[in-house]
């Protein structure tokens, strides 16, 4: 499955550094808003030491790892709901991705202007959820019109179908965004049906300074503090030192910088590990002579469903599949060996899949 991520925040909060860092693209940088008018797109490699070590062990023609598109949308400002600046085009992009990585300004510069005039990282999300706020509401009064006619009938389903309604309104009438509200059955049905812009998954990224990438400062602390009763991730990255890191020659190189600032990973692994956590992500693998690959996959998927990521005719005439887990592949170095040992397992249309796990699939359409 491709995984599809937006970068939003407002103009000048270090959008488009941090999406240079992370593909390694050359999308423009400026020190004005709307420095990015239409959404750059670009691709990171998900990096994973369990890929690499299968393809020690396999020795393959070729290895793929998987990826994750990041748009890089346009900043927002006030009045966007209502297509004030890039508004509407804005709000288009975002209905397109899985997940909303929204990067908030954490770091002072005087030679770097703020289009609200200083910084404060509440405020500024706080403007954004709004313009997102606003939008919804229009998307959920254009089908409150229709809910309450079908109401009238007294028919039952229609009839809770409309208080349904009323509640997802009134929840975002409340300045509340719609990931926040906790509904089950036919209601939650409704609310994914509308496909509103605040029920996507969110990752806050607080662009911070060098010094304080590792434990903050006193803005993210007044952040964290502002979002704790939101499910969402919080992560500290600074675009300056990802943008360090991106013009380094050697793996050396990088590892010698992060070791001097303090730092165990790029700032584009934990990205990755808090998006794969927000959207419950996890990794299966495909090994052979020809190829070493990772998948991507929800937690929880079976086996049918997740061999159908590599093909439909997988999912469509699956008739089993043949399992190792990555432990014993660390412990054997080779499917034979494993083989030997009695390790493959021999799993059917029920078995979940686990992160990990080495896949073989066999099909018959």
């Amino acid at each position: 499955m491709a995984l599809k991520c937006g970068i939003v925040g407002l103009p000048n909060v270090g959008k488009s550094t941090l999406f240079n860092a992370l593909t390694s693209a050359k999308a423009l940088a400026a020190n004005y808003p709307f420095a990015t008018k239409d959404p750059n797109v670009g691709m990171i490699t998900v990096p994973d030491t369990r890929l690499d070590q299968l393809t020690e062990f396999v020795k393959p023609k070729q290895t793929i790892p998987t990826t994750i598109e990041i748009l890089d949308i346009a900043g927002l400002i006030k009045g966007a709901s209502k297509g004030e600046g890039l508004g509407n085009q804005f709000l288009a992009n975002i209905r397109e991705v899985d997940a909303i990585i929204h990067v908030v300004r954490c770091f002072e510069n005087e030679n770097v202007v703020h289009v609200e005039g200083g910084v404060d990282p509440v405020r500024d999300k706080d403007i954004i959820d709004t313009e997102l706020i606003l939008k919804d509401l229009e998307t959920i009064e254009k089908r409150m019109d229709r809910l309450r006619k079908q109401a009238k009938t007294g028919k039952k389903e229609d009839v809770a179908a409309a208080e349904h309604g009323e509640t997802i309104l009134q929840h975002l009438n409340e300045g509340n965004p719609a990931r926040s509200l906790d509904l089950e059955g036919d209601a939650d049905e409704l609310l994914k049906e509308l496909l509103l812009l605040t029920s996507k998954p969110i990752l806050y990224v607080c662009n911070v300074d060098e010094e304080s990438v590792n434990n903050g400062n006193s803005h993210t602390a007044t952040f964290q503090e502002a979002v704790k009763n939101e499910p969402a991730e919080v992560i500290y990255i600074s675009a300056a030192i990802e943008a360090e890191i991106a013009n380094m020659e050697t793996k050396e190189e990088r590892e010698e910088y992060l070791e001097m600032m303090g730092l165990n990973e790029p700032g584009v692994n934990k990205l990755i590990s808090a998006s794969y956590a927000l959207l419950k992500l996890i990794t299966y693998f495909t090994a052979g002579e020809k190829e070493v690959r990772a998948w991507t996959i929800r937690k929880g998927w079976k086996a049918p469903k997740a061999a159908g990521v590599i093909h439909t005719d997988f999912e469509k005439g699956f008739i089993r599949a043949e399992v190792i887990r990555y432990a014993d592949f660390l412990t054997y170095k080779s499917e034979s060996a494993i083989k030997e040992a009695g390790k493959m397992g021999v799993e059917g249309k029920e078995y979940v899949v686990g992160d990990g796990d080495v896949m073989h699939f066999r099909f018959n359409v």
